[in-house]
């Protein structure tokens, strides 16, 4: 994969210094990030700067082709990468607040609960609902490229924490990642599934083929995973996350599997959501209560992280599904049938 296309300023910087363009001083690196720009809301709207985080992210899964490995540890590259960042948490603490204060606050609760209801809670309009009914195969399509982001590297952000964590939460973790990378069989690594599924509708399989269609908030759900996962204080976070990522795919997988089937799409993409529907049911209890709540009970400190990383979740999952549904130009009634 090579660096993609600049959407702006900061982008345009960063991708700059990754060429090996950048000053030799970080101090002359100049990324402002105003998260009140007119137009741009706030940083989780915003597809410059999340372009630009994404690809300081990917230097530490498959990097790219176009630049030096040793830009990875380069301190201006992680300068400039923290600066991102902390504009980027802060937006996320600040959209999931809500959420957060709606959930019971008691040291003793049950955190698989305390998730649980943080899923029971979310009303967000269903993107799955609206393609097992209504999307067409082009918008189909459209569906598969925006998540081929992820797919295409699936779990990858998650392997992070299996060191940061010990005892039946590592053991658990390591237990659900051993599944979603194919149990020993390469052909059955997730990432690969969607690939085929992928070559299958058509589409491009090639890592990051699609990266600069990528919306922003499609960006900024996948830079949710790696800064959780990047960052050993938010190991807690990135469990939560996690368990959430489980515990809301069964159900919507069987849906997308039937609207595939409707459309007459290859069976490889059906097959794709069949897996899913079958793994992830297994994996949600096994993310809630053998991960999560394993972790708060040996860690009780790490129970407000684990919530954080749940709501975050949801959230950016429910701007992403908004996103697409609204360039769809579906009524959220059609995307709750």
């Amino acid at each position: 994969m090579r660096l993609p296309r600049s959407r702006g300023p900061v982008s345009e910087q960063v991708l700059a210094l990754l060429r090996g363009q950048g000053s030799d001083q970080v101090d002359d690196i100049t990324v402002e990030v105003d998260p009140r720009r007119p137009g741009e809301p706030d940083v989780l709207a915003d597809a410059d700067v999340q372009l630009a985080l994404w690809c300081l992210y990917e230097l530490h899964y498959r990097a790219f082709d176009d630049v030096a490995p040793e830009l990875e540890w380069d301190p201006r590259v992680i300068a400039t990468r923290n600066r991102l960042e902390a504009a980027f948490e802060r937006d996320v603490r600040r959209a999931v607040q809500d959420r957060l204060d709606a959930v019971a606050d008691d040291d003793e609760a049950d955190v698989a609960d305390q998730v649980t209801a943080l899923i029971d809670a979310d009303d967000s309009p269903s993107l799955a609902a609206f393609v097992r009914r209504y999307a067409t195969a082009d918008q189909v399509l459209a569906f598969l490229r925006q998540r081929s982001i992820y797919h295409l590297k699936e779990s990858d952000p998650h392997a992070f924490v299996v060191p940061r964590i010990d005892g039946a939460a590592k053991v658990a973790l390591a237990e659900l990642q051993y599944d979603e990378f194919g149990g020993g069989r390469v052909p059955a690594l997730h990432a690969t599934l969607f690939g085929d599924a992928l070559e299958a509708c058509g589409l491009d399989r090639t890592y990051g083929a699609y990266l600069d269609d990528a919306d922003a908030t499609t960006l900024a759900v996948n830079n949710l995973m790696s800064l959780f996962g990047l960052n050993r204080r938010l190991r807690g976070a990135a469990v939560g996350h996690l368990a959430v990522f489980e515990a809301t795919s069964s159900l919507p997988s069987r849906k997308i599997a039937a609207g595939v089937r409707r459309l007459g799409l290859p069976e490889e993409l059906a097959g794709y959501y069949d897996e899913h529907v079958e793994a992830d049911a297994v994996h949600e209890q096994l993310a809630l209560r053998n991960i999560c709540g394993s972790l708060v009970a040996e860690d009780p400190a790490l129970r407000a992280d684990v919530l954080l990383g749940a709501a975050a979740c949801l959230e950016l999952d429910a701007r992403a599904g908004a996103e697409q549904l609204e360039q769809w130009g579906a009524a959220p009634q059609a995307a709750s049938a």
